[in-house]
């Protein structure tokens, strides 16, 4: 496989139990997932991360939505380890566009992961800006454009062939399910974002003879209706 598997979460003990799986090559996470976590102090926990995994990128978001701010923590995020890369979202809450502190942190040769993104124009907008690539991330949130009812993969395949020839890799965020993986590979994407539970879904149907899936899932619906009497 082609395409680069990065665990997507907040979890210490399931990060560095997932550091030890060869298939995974970085990781995520957002302020969703520290909550989910139950993370109280958020550079604690950049720090107890970063001091265990030294050789493989890890994305952290900024927390703020004030331009100023932000650049303040990314900074700061930034300053915990050479692997970091900072989340910028695409816009703030108001739905102004972030252009000018991506431009801003890239020019200062902050790695940055460009995050929230859900249209080919603004992969396109912001593709153009990041002129001084130390390394960035355009995080497209496939999963949440599906939802939607429109299919992510056009999206993905134009943003591919935008970076093509950069250091400018593209993810495919938010995913569903197993297929997923493929559909990203597939599209040439770079690196997709998975939760353990699709991590280990993966590693266990990958290959899978779908006869004996049949078989298997029969056999499931048999034995949990042993309980019931007609």
């Amino acid at each position: 496989m082609n395409i680069k598997i990065f665990a997507d979460g907040a979890d210490k003990i399931s990060i560095l139990e997932l550091n030890k799986n060869p298939m995974v090559k970085g990781f995520t996470t957002n302020p969703a997932l520290l909550v989910k976590a139950g993370i109280k102090d958020y550079e604690d926990f950049g720090y107890d991360i970063t001091a265990a995994i030294k050789d493989k990128p890890i994305s952290f978001e900024v927390l703020s939505d004030n331009w100023a701010e932000m650049k303040l923590q990314a900074l700061k995020i930034a300053s915990w380890g050479p692997n970091v890369y900072v989340k910028i979202p695409i816009t703030n809450t108001k739905g102004e566009s972030s252009c000018m502190l991506i431009e801003d942190l890239n020019w200062s040769g902050i790695k940055i992961n460009v995050t929230a993104i859900t249209t080919i124009e603004q992969a396109e907008f912001i593709i153009k800006k990041l002129k001084y690539p130390r390394g960035a991330y355009i995080s497209i949130f496939a999963g949440r454009i599906a939802d939607t009812g429109v299919n992510p993969v056009p999206i993905i395949r134009r943003a591919v062939d935008l970076v093509r020839g950069t250091e400018i890799e593209i993810i495919w965020a938010s995913p569903r399910e197993v297929l997923n993986i493929y559909q990203a590979e597939s599209c040439g994407c770079n690196i997709i974002t998975c939760t353990p539970d699709l991590i280990k879904k993966y590693e266990l149907l990958k290959g899978k003879d779908l006869k004996e899936y049949s078989r298997e899932t029969v056999q499931m619906f048999y034995d949990q209706a042993k309980g019931y009497t007609l």
